[in-house]
């Protein structure tokens, strides 16, 4: 199925090319862009331009020739750093430059974290002694086994121009249609991220899902991917070629996957990258083989106190696929199930943090529709792209419009007294040991545990609340160290994310609360000074401990607040907390707390209006007086 390549996006390649002195660096630059050996050059070269249409791909090489003199090393290394890809030289008639390879250039290349491809080059090919009858496979196969940022190898010659423009072909190609991507040298197979993307291509062009690509499929990927057709005997040809090596490539009803994925493999191998990077860019892959930002964009502007949460047809999506691989219909989406859910991702999404542990999983760890649901519910609310980018990567066919909607500002919510939205999140603060944790694992049904060990960083949990009305809401808890409180605060704009915070402390702990305090005060002044307060709670944790509440009803009540919901995650009494945290969220406009300052600040406006408004009435009685008397005045002189 090969065809035209299809390039990626960039418009310029640089060419870096180094190597040792008298290699013939800058011979082969002049050769390449004047077709011809040139009589004299000078040492250095200046960057030296080929033309797009000098190759296929129409992308234009910027050739740039270096010194390997000492005092010239910065700007080597400068160079190198600012390389798309490395021509690395040596002299075929001078071993010892060959043997410098190893000894120095190519571990100078990773000593300067150099990540660009490398072509070995060997030039002056017309001065090899005669008695030299090694191959140049014989030469770089241990080499490039041991180097893998080798891309290719080859020889030439600039006083006979042979295979010169060959040297900076490959060089491009290495750019636009890499290997490392694809391909693992190593174990001679496609690389997992590829044999993702594959499948996903595959199973689109399957419009019949019969899990083969007839040959009416078949053509019509050819044509998407090449623009021409497949003639009949070709089409009976890739499949012989598939079904002599593998016989399970081919079955009655045509291609199937595996032998999809073999002929990829096949090209690869025999050097055909460019057919395999253009089906990938084709349907919309970019060089890391992930999905490309026009497939991913989201045409939606949102405030900071503004969400994304999932609409009820991308709901109704989510649970025909988790109906369509909880194969043995047990209600849970086993490991094996989940890794075959995300087979056309790049990687499943939810093996690290923050959705690793976000939910409530079984022992296997299998996922219940609603823990899946949930984890969905994070991704879309901490990371829309990458929650619209895996939606696509199983099957979502349609665009973002359909699959979420934005919810409305924070500050109107406060303004009607209500919300609309069905996702909250939570940020947790409190002290260490204070029981923010234990709180959090009680929320995804875990046991109680009394060993201690201090979170060092954000920690999210996501679970389903079901109100007294029958209404369920999905919140986030977001644990927050007390030592990134600071950190936190420090961006005006980070609580804006948030719907309801809440300050956990241990109740037989004096210190514990007044800490709390203190980090509730910090949250008020930040909410009062960029305009997103947000309903505040505070919870008592260790109620079964004895219990420290000297003034505490009386401090949230001076500040606005209902009194501590008091908790004992060891006796299983939750007081309904996770229920009260939603009831908050639900009415955006009360537990906001105020400080002292902004207390005095909304006494001083209210101040100021009354007197705005004593003014206007002493005005309004002076402009009617001042009429009355005009009046009055016009009605003498008349009857005078």
């Amino acid at each position: 199925m090969p065809g035209s390549s299809t390039s990626s996006s960039r418009t310029n390649i640089r060419v870096v090319v180094v190597g040792d002195r008298a290699t013939g660096k800058s011979s082969l630059i002049a050769a390449a862009a004047s077709e011809s050996f040139p009589i004299q050059v000078q040492p250095v070269l200046p960057p030296t331009r080929l033309p797009p249409d000098f190759y296929p791909d129409n992308v234009p090489l910027t050739l740039i020739d270096t010194s390997s003199s000492l005092e010239n090393r910065g700007k080597l290394a400068e160079e190198l750093k600012r390389a798309d890809v490395v021509v690395l030289t040596y002299a075929c008639d001078q071993p010892a430059t060959l043997k410098r390879l190893t000894t120095f250039w190519l571990y100078e290349l990773r000593r300067l974290e150099i990540k660009a491809p490398v072509i070995v080059v060997g030039c002056k090919l017309d001065k090899r002694d005669e008695e030299y009858h090694m191959s140049l496979e014989q030469v770089m196969a241990p080499i490039m086994q041991q180097f893998r940022e080798i891309e290719t190898c080859i020889e030439c010659s600039a006083a006979n121009m042979l295979q010169v423009p060959e040297v900076f072909y490959y060089a491009q190609k290495a750019v636009l249609h890499p290997t490392a991507p694809l391909f693992d040298q190593e174990t001679q197979t496609l690389k997992p991220r590829c044999v993702r993307a594959l499948k996903r291509i595959f199973i689109l062009c399957d419009h019949d899902m019969d899990d083969a690509l007839n040959d009416e499929e078949l053509n019509e990927f050819q044509v998407r991917c090449f623009n021409a057709p497949l003639q009949p005997a070709e089409i009976v040809e890739v499949k012989r070629v598939v079904q002599e090596k593998l016989g399970e490539g081919v079955n009655d009803l045509g291609l199937t996957l595996t032998g999809f994925l073999y002929l990829h493999a096949l090209f690869i191998e025999k050097g055909r990258l460019e057919t395999t990077w253009t089906v990938l860019r084709k349907f919309g892959y970019d060089d890391e083989i992930k999905l490309g930002d026009p497939y991913l964009s989201i045409p939606f502007k949102k405030a900071p106190d503004q969400n994304m949460e999932l609409t009820s047809e991308a709901m109704e999506f989510l649970k025909g696929v988790f109906s369509t691989y909880d194969g043995d219909k047990d209600g849970v989406l086993q490991h094996s199930e989940l890794v075959e859910l995300f087979s056309t991702a790049p990687e499943s999404p939810w093996e690290d943090a923050p959705y690793k542990d976000a939910v409530d999983r079984t022992p296997m760890g299998g996922l219940s529709l609603s823990g899946y649901l949930c984890e969905w519910a994070l991704m879309t609310l901490l990371n829309p792209n990458q929650s619209l980018a895996n939606l696509i990567y199983i099957g979502y066919n349609c665009d973002a419009a359909s699959a979420f909607h934005v919810t409305r500002r924070r500050s109107v919510d406060r303004k009607k007294q209500r919300t609309e939205r069905d996702v909250h999140q939570c940020f947790v603060f409190g002290p260490k040991n204070a029981g923010k944790s234990t709180l959090l694992k009680s929320f995804l049904g875990r046991p109680f545990s009394e060993n201690y060990r201090p979170t060092s960083s954000d920690w999210y949990v996501v679970n389903v609340v079901n109100q007294a009305a029958g209404t369920r809401k999905t919140l986030v808890l977001r644990e927050i160290p007390e030592d990134e409180v600071k950190n936190l605060l420090s961006d005006k704009k980070s609580l804006a994310a948030c719907d309801v915070a809440v300050f956990v402390y241990d109740s037989s702990d004096e210190n514990s609360l007044k800490r709390a305090s203190e980090l509730l005060k910090d949250v008020a002044r930040q909410g009062e000074e960029t305009g997103f307060g947000v309903p505040c709670l505070f919870i008592a944790a260790k109620d079964d401990l004895d219990s420290y509440s000297n003034g505490i009803k009386d401090s949230a009540k001076d500040m606005g607040i209902d009194a501590p919901v008091h908790v004992s995650v060891k006796e299983r009494d939750l007081n309904n907390v996770f229920q009260r945290i939603v009831h908050a969220a639900d009415r955006p406009h009360l537990n906001i707390p105020e400080t002292e300052v902004g207390q005095n600040r909304k006494l001083y406006r209210h101040f100021v209006s009354r007197s705005l408004m004593f003014v206007s009435v002493a005005a309004a009685v002076a402009v009617v007086g001042l009429a009355a008397y005009r009046s009055y005045a016009a009605k003498k002189n008349t009857s005078s």
